[in-house]
């Protein structure tokens, strides 16, 4: 694969996404992406729906059923929702993620080239100028403020466990680690 039509030096990757892969890019983006703020966002939501259950129940006059009613089931749908977003975001992605099969991926100092039996597509580092290492991959973000696009450089797709460093260090060149 080539970056606009010259060969260069770079690491490449072969590898077959899993759900864990998703799932690990998917919690890099709600700690650093597009849905950072419902990481404060959910927990004031249920704390603000108790503090109206307390001041209902506990305040002077009578409680108003009803609006107790709206506030618990607020205070519920917010603790089974919560947890649950970035089990359902890396379902939807992984989902069409699957059926593309086997990736192969080239990273050198113009961007990634990812191909795999159905699509071809080539990202320059302007458009994923940040990224984040776990464990198991690179984690790249999009440029844009809610950093809404992410994609993922799982480390298992590497022919030499030497490429770790390389690819590191060729991420560490041409973009931001957060």
């Amino acid at each position: 694969m080539t970056l606009g039509g010259q060969m260069r030096e770079g690491v490449e990757l072969v590898y077959v996404p899993t759900r864990a892969d998703v799932a690990d890019a998917v919690r890099v983006q709600m700690r650093y992406g597009m849905f950072r703020r419902l990481r404060w966002l959910l927990p004031a939501v249920a704390v603000l729906a108790v503090l109206v259950i307390a001041l209902e129940l506990f305040g002077p006059g009578e409680p108003d059923s009803g609006r107790v009613a709206l506030m618990a089931g607020l205070g519920t749908l917010v603790a089974v929702i919560g947890p649950l977003t970035p089990r359902l975001a890396a379902r939807q992605m992984f989902a069409m993620i699957e059926r593309q099969g086997e990736f192969r991926a080239r990273v050198d100092e113009q961007g990634v080239g990812w191909a795999t039996s159905d699509t071809e597509t080539v990202t320059r580092w302007p458009m994923l100028p940040r990224y984040v290492e776990t464990s198991t991959q690179f984690v790249l973000l999009s440029a844009d403020k809610a950093r809404a696009g992410v994609a993922a450089l799982p480390k298992r797709g590497l022919a030499d466990p030497a490429d770790v460093d390389r690819l590191r260090d060729l991420l560490d060149r041409s973009i931001t680690r957060l």
